[in-house]
């Protein structure tokens, strides 16, 4: 098993978390860019020359500009093997980065510097800390004018609740901006802007004993202040540790500018010498070690008509431990069925790459017939055990779905039910009918926007949507309740979703205490079973 130990310890997998215009897209193109993986980064706001972001494919995010599902990208650096995981900004999106982070080993947060800790980073920070990610943090746009950068790290530490250790620190910003010092190599690295999408670009190194050149090339008003902020980086930082690190209880912090490629490979550099190579897994039998289990992955994701031309639907797996190898058996744990996993694939946006042979810490793609579901379990037929499932987000807005045309029913079940699987919507039935009467809800209200744009472009299904006041939803836990018994409120609705499950939608939160007051015994959840 010792040949592919060192493929698996070669892997890095990790997540880029940011709110919506931090330069999340460009600081993945640029590693891409130096992963040589492509030769030009494509601005992503580039609508002039049509280029889109390398890990934008959905016709929506190319009309809009911006991100609303999670990519994943392979590129190989300095004899790494690296997996992004590359998530959407958008609040409205945020379930889906919630998934994703499940398939991640640490994450990157970017920052927007003169913006600070904005309430999308806040919401996703939170996810981390649960999960006890490792918090990698890089602070973008230091070619635009910003704050002051000890209040940010201030904010940081206060508004997340982690310490911070700068392990480089921005001599300047926007104009002024004249590059970083390298606090452990006790050097200045001179900021020159490269030509926008090219990596090529002058370096110039300046130790910091060296006072007089340091005066030649960022003036002397500039060294006096720069100077001081060092002396006091010295006596007011976190040291560094990377034990506390990988605890996620300490963020190292870099500094640049994505646009404009510098501190990139720098962090680059840093980063992969901090970062972890897989990690065994939480299973219901214990941990799942990656070198010496044989294969087994779960499904984080799953995604339809990533191929207009196909008609396809993708499940993107991480692998947890082992090797998968093609045309080997697999068991789905879920479907209790021994399985050939179809056309294993990589994807590069909307690139793909058949595979031969994947390792843990690698998410692959395969076809999906229908079968998988977001949290099940893949593993050697002779294995039998389970992840750790992975939660639903209770939906915060609801509306009814009325189709425009009757005579395209079939297409119009067929496309909600394949967008519900995906986990970007959740789908009701009303307690007492079939599927006439549909009820959607979502985390985001942008959802119900590529809802319908999706329904329109991808299966040719009109429909209207109205708006529902139902704001809270609870799960009935009790397996023999009779719902037609069941009395509520005059504001609740009985409704169950695909799989048969009773729910009860509330518009006042009030309703629910009442409810249970109502009916002894019964049992309300805020998380859906799997």
């Amino acid at each position: 098993m010792s040949n592919y130990a060192e493929e698996i310890n070669k892997r890095r997998t990790f997540a880029i978390i940011s709110h919506p215009d931090a330069g999340k897209t460009t600081l993945t193109e640029k590693f891409l860019l130096y992963g040589g993986a492509i030769n030009l980064a494509g601005s992503v706001k580039g609508k002039a020359t049509a280029r889109h972001a390398v890990s934008d494919w959905m016709e929506i995010e190319k009309e809009r500009g911006i991100s609303v599902t999670s990519s994943v990208l392979q590129f190989e650096y300095d004899g790494y093997c690296i997996n992004i995981l590359d998530t959407p900004g958008h609040q409205d999106f945020s379930e889906d980065t919630y998934r994703t982070l499940m398939a991640a080993d640490s994450a990157v947060m970017v920052i927007d510097a003169s913006k600070g800790v904005e309430a999308q980073t806040r919401k996703l920070f939170k996810v981390c800390v649960m999960r006890k990610i490792p918090i990698f943090t890089f602070i973008n746009k230091m070619d635009r004018d910003a704050g002051d950068m000890f209040e940010l790290l201030d904010e940081i530490e206060r508004e997340l609740g982690i310490a911070t250790c700068p392990v480089n620190w921005p001599i300047g910003s926007g104009k002024n901006f004249k590059g970083v010092y390298d606090r452990e190599e006790k050097s200045v690295i001179m900021y020159t802007d490269t030509q926008k999408g090219t990596k090529e670009g002058e370096t110039t190194v300046i130790p910091i004993e060296e006072k007089d050149e340091l005066s030649k090339y960022i003036g002397e008003d500039v060294k006096k202040q720069f100077l001081e902020e060092v002396e006091l980086l010295d006596g007011a930082s976190a040291e560094f540790d990377l034990e506390v690190v990988q605890a996620g209880e300490l963020t190292p912090v870099f500094f640049g500018s994505a646009l404009t490629n510098f501190g990139v490979e720098i962090f680059l550099q840093h980063f992969l010498k901090m970062t972890t190579i897989p990690l065994p897994r939480k299973a219901d039998i214990g941990l799942i070690h990656p070198v010496e289990n044989d294969f087994s992955a779960f499904v984080f994701k799953i995604q339809a008509n990533m191929n207009k031309a196909h008609r396809d639907r993708i499940a993107f797996m991480r692998i947890c431990s082992g090797k998968y190898e093609a045309s080997m058996e697999v068991k789905h744990i879920q479907g209790g069925k021994i399985m050939r996993l179809s056309q294993p694939q990589q994807i590069m946006a909307s690139e793909r790459k058949i595979l031969d042979e994947a390792y843990a810490g690698d998410i692959i793609g395969v076809f999906d017939p229908g079968i998988f579901a977001i949290g099940d379990t893949l593993c050697m037929p002779k294995e039998q055990f389970q992840y750790e499932g992975i939660p639903t987000f209770a939906p915060e807005h609801f509306a009814r779905v009325r189709q425009m045309d009757t005579m395209k029913r079939k297409q119009f079940v067929k496309g909600i039910t394949q967008i519900a699987q995906e986990g970007a919507i959740q789908i009701f039935q009303e307690f007492n009918t079939g599927m006439e009467e549909i009820v959607v809800g979502v985390v985001g209200v942008l959802q119900f926007e590529v809802l319908k744009y999706r329904l329109e472009n991808e299966y040719n299904v009109e429909i209207r949507l109205e708006n529902l006041p139902y704001e809270y939803i609870r799960w009935v836990e009790n397996k023999d309740i009779d719902m037609v018994k069941l009395t509520g409120t005059s504001d609740m609705k009985k409704v169950k979703d695909m799989k048969g499950n009773p729910l009860l939608l509330f518009i006042n939160q009030w309703s629910i205490g009442m409810t249970l007051d109502r009916n002894k015994g019964l049992i309300l959840s805020e998380f859906g079973r799997d």
